[in-house]
């Protein structure tokens, strides 16, 4: 479990690709000074595991999966990304409950200034994504937890503080760049939840239909 309050960004060091996997080494600071094998961080958004590291570096596996429905695989030596470590009992809630499963990438439309804050205009890929983007909701963007401002058809609006750009790869994106895209967890869960009780009650009515004939059956009348 992540915040979305990015700790540092690190840079990519090397890639070794084989198919659609990946092994990536970033050059870290922050997230390195308790860092133990097996450890999750997230990358720009992704969560991963930590499968080596050394006093500078630490290397993540990218499996096919992760591989297709992230913009991972546009990662290329040299690269900054976002970093956050897992998120400690009893720490500060800055953002909000971010997981690290990227439900797809998203387009930047368009960037531009409003007085001290930059607006971004973004393209989900999958518009299923919609039912769980909502005016003031929260978002990840990168891994970075943002509140959506509007919505329509197509797109939806973040707008970013300066302190959010100068701490994040954010303000190094611009038009046309892919980025990762996690929806809130409530959402899901609420749709999940209802849309199964709906299925065990429309179940549940064709087993056991309450009818005169079954009242009188057992006793109720």
């Amino acid at each position: 479990m992540f915040t979305g309050i990015i700790e540092e960004i690190g840079s990519l060091r090397s890639v070794q690709s084989k198919g659609q996997s990946m092994v990536l080494t970033i050059e870290a600071g922050k997230v390195l000074e308790d860092i133990r094998l097996g450890d999750s961080i997230a990358l720009n958004g992704v969560c991963l595991t930590a499968v080596a590291f050394d006093s500078t570096t630490f290397s993540v596996d990218v499996m096919p999966e992760t591989f297709r429905q992230t913009n991972l695989s546009k990662l290329n030596h040299g690269s900054r990304v976002n970093l956050e470590r897992a998120m400690q009992a009893g720490g500060r809630f800055g953002g909000h409950m971010v997981q690290g499963h990227i439900d797809g990438c998203g387009v930047i439309r368009s960037r531009h200034n409003e007085e001290n804050a930059v607006v971004y205009t973004i393209e989900p890929d999958d518009k299923k994504m919609f039912r769980y983007i909502i005016g003031r909701g929260s978002i990840t963007i990168d891994g970075i937890s943002l509140t959506v401002v509007r919505t329509d058809e197509t797109t939806f609006t973040v707008s970013i503080i300066p302190h959010t750009l100068a701490q994040t790869i954010l303000n190094d994106k611009g038009v046309g760049v892919a980025v990762n895209l996690e929806t809130d967890i409530l959402g899901k869960y609420i749709e999940h939840l209802m849309n199964n009780k709906q299925s065990t009650d429309t179940n549940s009515k064709k087993k056991n239909p309450i009818t005169t004939a079954f009242l009188a059956e057992n006793g109720f009348i």
